[in-house]
């Protein structure tokens, strides 16, 4: 059965795509811990992004620097966090999260709550 990042790369799902190559897909995360934080997925169906062949895994990352450029460029926060948990979801992906402070990096925190105008117009900002 297909993961539910396959289903949204696929379109079967909505998502606030960011930004989207021939491997990999952007796009915001519904569940921010600020906001911007967006969430980069290959889209061959691997659970564990270390499982990744070395040039599926170094494409990722290129691509995660690009969109985190981005988001450096668009939303206000001091530094763009790379994180890898990997357990939500049995599909690499990667974190990335604009923060002012290590504490914006607490996942245990509660999660923003955006409108769907607000991911909207984050997700816009970052696919220009």
């Amino acid at each position: 059965m297909a993961t539910i990042f396959s289903r949204i790369i696929a379109g079967e799902i909505p998502s606030y795509k960011v930004a989207e190559d021939e491997n990999y897909y952007a796009f915001l995360d519904i569940n921010p811990l600020t906001k911007g934080h967006t969430l980069v997925v290959p889209k061959q169906e691997v659970d564990y992004i270390f499982d990744l062949d070395d040039q599926s895994l170094a494409g990722m990352m290129l691509f995660a620097k690009k969109v985190a450029a981005k988001i450096q460029r668009e939303i206000a926060c001091t530094r763009v966090a790379v994180v890898v948990l990997g357990l939500e979801v049995p599909h690499a992906h990667i974190h990335l999260i604009p923060i002012q402070s290590e504490n914006d990096v607490d996942f245990h925190r509660e999660k923003l709550k955006l409108t769907p105008e607000e991911f909207c117009e984050i997700a816009d900002k970052l696919s220009r």
